[in-house]
């Protein structure tokens, strides 16, 4: 029933929105500063540029972000050119999201990311304008939230130590393997504790065979799944190792959109969800109910973001069984006050209208 208010809500919002209202569309470079370098199977990094996004309507405005970490191939400079060519006139209904995003999509495909950075300021936006944030919206329970993982990756024995103390509150770690010595830094984990580990290869690991004999190593040391262990392209690869592994095998770099998931449902046991990747909260929440209807896990993940985008895409996280939303976590000048986490590290939404942020 809240679902049916909140949908019929929308539709007659949009129709007040039909004379096109005023819009103001703004978008300015930022870049997030990390506490600690950023290890990954294939780069180093200290930084991560990212975009953000203001659209005001009838004195309302709504935020969003796009964040670039390398791998997805958009840059400040290929996001700002999007954006130059959108016309801030096509978002003067900002409950047309299907509308939108047909239009942002044929002004140049790909580009997620900065589509992103509009679809959450128009999550926010619209959200606000109706009083409620999106997981209502949704007709979620915001309480029934998992915990999140808390990532860590490689480092100095100085700085791994830093990292592992910082995780203390987190009920789950993640970490960053596909590296030279990450299996020490599993044993270096488990010296200190015994809590759950999630393992991110990152496409690390070069065959089948050195993936799964990884896998029942890490199996043995309280993994609870592993995510992309091989190159996203070798789907038949990836198929024989789910019928192999003793623990959950689940795409990140191999899932996009929603056409994607069909194919990887024999390969994988579960997807990590991104707005990033998705291109918004919109494709996001249509990508969730696909692969719980293929009978797949569902992982809510971020980039290394500010508090916006990760608020954002934490009003899924009651549809899914992983959250990995600590994006925010990890950087020094977050923008944003957003959700939180309770002491035993589970995912706490805000009853803030929008995505439930507000800027500092």
């Amino acid at each position: 029933m809240k679902n049916i208010k909140a949908l019929l809500a929308v539709f007659l919002l949009s129709l007040a929105f039909s004379a096109m209202a005023q819009v103001d569309f703004k978008y300015y470079p930022y870049e997030l500063k990390l506490k600690h370098a950023f290890n990954l199977a294939t780069m180093s990094r200290t930084t991560t540029p990212g975009v953000q996004v203001e659209i005001t309507v009838d004195s309302v405005t709504g935020y969003g972000e796009a964040s670039m970490p390398p791998y997805l191939g958009e840059s400040v400079e290929s996001v700002t050119a999007f954006l130059e060519r959108i016309d801030p006139e096509r978002l003067s209904d900002p409950f047309a999201l299907e509308e939108i995003h047909a239009y942002m999509d044929s002004l140049a495909p790909g580009n997620r990311a900065a589509k992103a950075a509009v679809d959450i300021a128009l999550h926010d936006l619209t959200g606000k304008l109706m009083g409620q944030p999106w997981y209502a919206i949704y007709g979620l329970d915001g309480e029934r939230t998992p915990c999140t993982s808390f990532t860590i990756s490689n480092d100095t024995p100085e700085e791994l130590a830093k990292k592992i103390k910082e995780s203390e509150p987190y009920s789950i770690i993640k970490v960053k393997m596909g590296v030279p010595g990450d299996r020490e830094l599993i044993e270096t984990i488990r010296r200190h504790t015994d809590k759950p580990v999630c393992v991110d290869v990152n496409q690390g690991w070069t065959s089948r065979e050195e993936a799964l004999d990884n896998i029942n190593w890490l199996a043995s040391r309280n993994v609870i799944f592993v995510e992309q262990p091989m190159d996203k392209t070798d789907i038949e690869g990836h198929k024989w190792l789910k019928e192999h592994s003793p623990i959950p095998i689940v795409a990140d770099e191999a899932v996009q959109t929603s056409a994607d998931i069909p194919a990887l449902a024999e390969a994988y046991d579960g997807i990590n969800i991104k707005l990033m990747k998705s291109g918004g909260l919109h494709e996001a929440y249509k990508m969730t109910v696909l692969a719980k209807a293929l009978g797949l896990k569902v992982m809510i993940g971020c980039m290394t973001e500010t508090s916006c985008a990760v608020s954002a895409a934490a009003q899924l996280a009651p549809m899914a069984e992983w959250v990995d939303l600590d994006g925010n976590l990890l950087i020094a000048n977050d923008l944003f006050d957003g959700m939180t986490i309770a002491p035993d590290g589970r995912v706490t939404l805000t009853p803030t209208p929008g995505i439930g942020i507000s800027k500092k």
